[in-house]
């Protein structure tokens, strides 16, 4: 049976401020949960109901596992209808993004992304196409927010996920640029002569006047019906689809 105290614990995780202050964030759903367990990540503790405890027979000892009733899970559950399990994991400490790092291959950078859907959506692209790493603007939304964590489906649980000032973290690469814009270079018939960084900008305003001043090379989407604007998600869909379609 769930204490108040550990209840009250939990529901702390809901909101960023806790979850940066104690160095934890939540996880749901066992399949999930189990790409977390195989993962770098280290998890604390593991909260189930008993018709999924059996999922959770082998785990390390240093994992604690509590048998919960339904009733209980929905206390602690950001979810509106919870996935018979949640897991409490621990906020990997940062490392320092060093420009070798990114040589020889893509990376997506994101700037100002608000939708935890969307960037939960980019970050299983990313790791479908093979991408490792992605690099967002310190106003991006937060990547172990519930919302991206549940839409991501496993995938943050391999790749790196940074935050950094965009407009020094792409001074100091000195690496090509690759911006998605309304205006540009159609990304069907684009170089992309030189690995570098692709960089999607906000839902609505986009890419950012600091940022815009950097990019070596804008790219654009052709659009063939009256739709006004695409989904970042989908775009990057379409941009990371196009790059490993032509080998890198």
């Amino acid at each position: 049976m769930l204490s108040k105290s550990q209840i009250s614990f939990v529901n702390a995780l809901h909101l960023k401020k806790n979850r940066k202050d104690r160095g934890l964030f939540l996880v749901e759903g066992i399949k999930s949960i189990s790409e977390f367990i195989n993962s770098k990540y280290q998890v604390d503790s593991i909260y189930c109901t008993g018709s999924s405890l059996e999922k959770f027979n082998h785990l390390s000892p240093s994992i604690k596992l509590h048998e919960i009733s339904e009733s209980e899970l929905k206390k602690i559950s950001t979810l509106n209808t919870p996935q018979d399990a949640l897991a409490i994991i621990r906020i990997p400490e940062k490392t320092p993004l060093r420009s070798e790092s990114f040589l020889d291959k893509y990376t997506l950078v994101l700037d100002g992304i608000q939708d935890p859907g969307n960037l939960g959506t980019i970050i299983r692209t990313a790791d479908w196409f093979g991408f490792s790493v992605i690099i967002c603007s310190e106003d991006t939304v937060e990547a172990f927010n519930p919302k991206v964590v549940q839409a991501s489906m496993g995938s943050l649980s391999r790749l790196s996920v940074h935050y950094a000032n965009l407009p020094s973290f792409i001074g100091e690469m000195r690496l090509p640029v690759y911006g998605a814009l309304l205006e540009g270079d159609s990304v069907y018939t684009a170089g992309f002569d030189q690995p570098g960084l692709i960089v999607l900008g906000n839902e609505g305003k986009g890419i950012s006047d600091s940022v815009i001043e950097l990019i070596t090379d804008k790219i654009t989407i052709p659009r063939f019906g009256d739709a006004e604007s695409l989904n970042v998600a989908v775009s990057a869909s379409i941009i990371c689809s196009e790059i490993k379609r032509r080998g890198f």
